[in-house]
């Protein structure tokens, strides 16, 4: 079954009431073990209310067998370890999940609310529920994942004889035949993980034009957020964030160069984690940058993420930055204690930043402050006022404009490298030059009114390669990100990691140096606030609607 493919429009963006509803519940936030120097790291430890949409799963409860209470056990809701409970008992199959979850989507997609968060399904999800079924039966599950259904990002690549495509939410990648799946997708379902379908993004992972809505794809449509009308959901890994929120699979996966996966999860209450550079294989991936991009989980809690991470992290020789792996890599759930929070020491950097491209405003300082307080309660010291060394030769917009000149050169080189790498492409789109051009010959498709902008993709174009003044540029963000960045403040201040609100700016030293982030949910806007219209057209903030705490930490001293 695939979703209609047709170009955005104004159309798109249709109004919803979604009365988004608080329901008790506890958030992991954390701290864990993936970062080898806490040990056992920081685990799930804010308790706070979780709220989600208010779309539920009543219009699918007769799927499942009739055995299982659905009453007490909402599929929007449950995690890696409570499905794997039931599927061990009986109480449902594979296959019912994957029948469930269709029909969720088929419900809210592109009926209703329009949230456009997934692309297409996979037509052969049900068949493979159905042999992953009769192998629990017969010889017991390959892992923890076996029988999951989860997402994909949709510049992740899939088998095209699995009958879905992998465009990056482009008409010009629509129906190329890739070579094999990505690593990380082959890891999934060696795991005994069901690949549901594909996710929407900002196109290319926003990396068209600097004032396009976030989460707009031409394929795809404008992906919306849950908890508030024409809310904007972040990106690039949008349709994957708006997916977790509100149930339409159990797990899912995005890509980050820089707050792609760990802004969508503050903006839609889930948790994201932005790995190591070099955790998780970028082969097969349509990449932004090999300097920064990462492959990361998206999930509704940490201990989901933790089971995502274990599988997908291992060496690839298609990605040379896998080499830096330790022998070993840790299960990451088993490492998740809260007593890990005793006796460490969190850093929180100063907010006030001059330059600073992102405003923290009044909700979210109170909302920080709340989740500092308990964490301090769990026995965490927490040093204020913490100051990065970079920040006082540079700005944050300076590091940002060093930061493209990087990017703009990778994308170019990664973008020919993949585009070379499919056995068939039916737009005959063969380098970035050739992309930019059938846009231009394909205005009904690739830009439609209001979204012609495609600037990003000729600066890109127009570099000329990896030159002195590139690896200058290089070698000087890495320092600023690590050296002089996060490693000269952890130092400095004797810290295990440092913490700051998902929309700050700490996510760009850790971009910048390779370092990982993760996002977890911290709060919510109170429904006093006025709705704000951005640039894009898209809402934020808005009543009601979601905000994150996000933490990084040292290369080297973790691998997470």
């Amino acid at each position: 079954m695939k979703f209609p493919r047709r170009p955005a429009s104004a159309e798109h963006n249709r109004k919803r009431p979604l009365n988004a509803k608080r329901q008790s519940g506890s958030v992991e936030l954390f701290r864990n073990a993936m970062y080898g120097l806490l040990c056992a790291g920081l685990v799930g430890f804010l308790s706070f209310h979780y709220r989600r949409g208010t779309f539920c799963f009543k219009s699918c409860k007769t799927v499942l067998v009739s055995s299982l209470d659905l009453d007490s056990f909402d599929l929007s809701d449950a995690s890696i370890l409570e499905l794997q409970n039931g599927l061990d008992k009986g109480l449902f199959s594979s296959a019912d999940l994957v029948k469930v979850y269709f029909s969720r989507i088929e419900e809210i997609n592109l009926k209703g609310p329009t949230l456009r968060a997934v692309l297409e399904l996979n037509p052969q999800a049900l068949s493979v529920a159905s042999a992953l079924d009769a192998e629990r039966k017969m010889t017991g599950k390959r892992s923890m994942l076996h029988g999951i259904p989860i997402l994909l990002k949709d510049n992740i690549r899939t088998n095209y004889w699995e009958g879905m495509n992998t465009t990056a939410g482009s008409y010009a990648l629509l129906g190329s035949v890739v070579p094999r799946d990505a690593q990380v997708v082959k890891l999934l379902r060696d795991a005994g993980a069901i690949i549901l379908g594909k996710t929407n993004l900002s196109e290319f992972a926003e990396f068209r034009a600097y004032n396009l809505p976030s989460g707009w794809s031409p394929i795809g449509g404008q992906c919306t957020n849950a908890f508030y009308e024409e809310a904007s959901p972040s990106g690039s890994s949008s349709g994957s964030a708006v997916s977790m929120s509100i149930g339409l699979a159990t797990v899912a996966l995005g890509t980050e160069t820089d707050t792609s996966i760990t802004r969508p999860a503050s903006h839609n209450n889930i948790v994201g984690i932005k790995p190591t550079l070099g955790l998780t294989s970028r082969s097969g991936v349509i990449l932004t940058s090999e300097h920064e991009d990462s492959v990361g989980p998206m999930a509704r809690t940490v201990s989901d993420a933790a089971i995502v991470l274990s599988v997908i992290a291992q060496v690839d020789p298609n990605d040379n930055y896998t080499f830096a792996q330790p022998n070993h890599i840790p299960n990451y759930l088993k490492a998740l204690n809260i007593a890990a929070l005793q006796d460490k020491r969190i850093g929180v950097p100063t907010l006030d930043i001059p330059n600073m491209f992102t405003d923290i405003g009044t909700p979210t300082i109170e909302a920080f402050e709340n989740a500092i307080r308990v964490i301090e309660n769990l026995g965490t010291t927490i040093v204020r006022g913490v100051k990065l060394p970079f920040l006082q030769e540079t700005n944050i917009a300076q590091l940002f404009a060093d930061q493209l000149v990087v990017l703009e050169v990778d994308f170019k080189i990664q973008m020919n490298k993949y585009l070379a790498s499919l056995i068939d492409n039916p737009s005959g789109v063969q380098t970035l030059a050739d992309l930019i051009q059938f846009n231009d010959r394909h205005p009904e498709l690739e830009k439609p009114r209001g979204y012609e902008a495609q600037e990003v993709l000729i600066n890109s174009e127009a570099t000329t390669g990896r030159n002195s003044t590139y690896y200058k540029v290089l070698e000087h963000n890495i320092q600023a990100g690590s050296g002089k960045g996060i490693d000269a403040a952890l130092s400095r201040y004797q810290l295990d990691a440092l913490i700051a609100p998902a929309v700050g700016w700490l996510t760009l030293p850790a971009a910048v140096a390779g370092y990982p982030i993760i996002t977890v949910p911290m709060g919510f806007y109170p429904e006093s606030t006025i709705p704000q219209t951005t640039t894009t057209g898209l809402v934020w903030p808005a009543p009601g609607v979601p905000m994150g705490l996000s933490l990084s930490d040292q290369l080297g001293l973790n691998m997470t």
